[in-house]
């Protein structure tokens, strides 16, 4: 009875059931891993255009949607992503690359500057030449100097003429050259620095204790009287006392304490009211 049952066929070999579950196991690994892989669009978008380039491929598809995600197996983006996306990153590099720059090289910025330095001083000579024309008659009787230095002008008041000696109190008949002074300082734009200064001669009084007091009252004094006309703009005006601390002379003869004694008002454009800090006043010009 055992003879007359019907024999199986060959069946396939028994390793080849191991086999296929390996193979199972390792493609389930791969999907796995791809699943959490994200994609770096850049370094992708390089690969492909390697790829194409080395088999000759020559097909190209138009991009008319934004990416919508980093991942190969997500379709959606997640708004919690917070990574710029790449497109993005792409043509911000492009916008870059392609930006042109107007770059102006030291030369001619160095002629442009000069230039409108020269213009500057220009205008301050003529003004200085009015100004000069102005006051002929106290510039000749030493009351008056006016000089011009680089983008400065100055002007010195002498103590003969316009204060009586320990005073800060402007002789009535020098307003009229005030007024004078004011125009002109009206018409030069820029800083103005009224700077009071005295001899070694100590003082000391019921209204002024030393000579600093002294020589910051005459040049309020002095700004007070320009104040007076309404086109100079008190904004520009810095005060200064000085004491004896800059003297034009050595303070050893009468002469020479007489020129110590002054009030200066310089009249400051272009680079030296753009550097500010302390502005020296005591030989900014020679006298006339």
């Amino acid at each position: 009875m055992a003879e007359s049952r019907a024999k199986c066929g060959k069946s396939l070999p028994p390793w080849l059931a191991t086999f296929a579950d390996l193979m199972s196991l390792l493609m389930c690994f791969f999907v796995l891993l791809l699943s959490f892989a994200e994609i770096d669009a850049i370094r992708f978008k390089k690969m492909a255009d390697s790829m194409r380039d080395a088999f000759g491929v020559q097909r190209e598809i138009t991009v008319t949607e934004i990416v919508k995600g980093v991942s190969v197996i997500k379709t959606e983006f997640s708004p919690s992503v917070t990574e710029p996306s790449p497109i993005a990153e792409l043509r911000q590099e492009t916008v870059d690359a392609n930006r042109e720059e107007v770059k102006i090289d030291d030369a001619t910025r160095e002629a442009v500057g000069e230039e409108e330095q020269e213009r500057i001083n220009e205008q301050i000579e003529e003004k200085v030449e009015e100004l000069r024309a102005a006051l002929a008659e106290e510039i000749e009787r030493g009351l008056v100097s006016v000089e011009k230095e680089a983008s400065r002008v100055l002007i010195r008041i002498r103590e003969k003429g316009s204060f009586d000696s320990g005073s800060a109190d402007l002789d009535i008949g020098f307003f009229r050259v005030m007024e004078r002074i004011s125009e002109a300082v009206a018409g030069i734009p820029g800083k103005v620095v009224v700077a009071g200064h005295t001899d070694d001669v100590p003082i000391s009084t019921s209204r002024f204790r030393s000579n600093w007091e002294l020589s910051s009252a005459r040049a309020v004094t002095v700004v007070h009287s320009l104040l007076r006309n309404p086109s100079v703009d008190a904004t520009r005006v810095v005060v200064e006392g000085h004491a004896d601390s800059q003297p034009l002379a050595p303070n050893d003869t009468r002469d020479n304490r007489a020129k110590n004694r002054r009030v200066e008002l310089i009249l400051i454009r272009g680079e030296d009211v753009e550097r500010g800090g302390s502005l020296e006043t005591g030989n900014t010009a020679a006298e006339l």
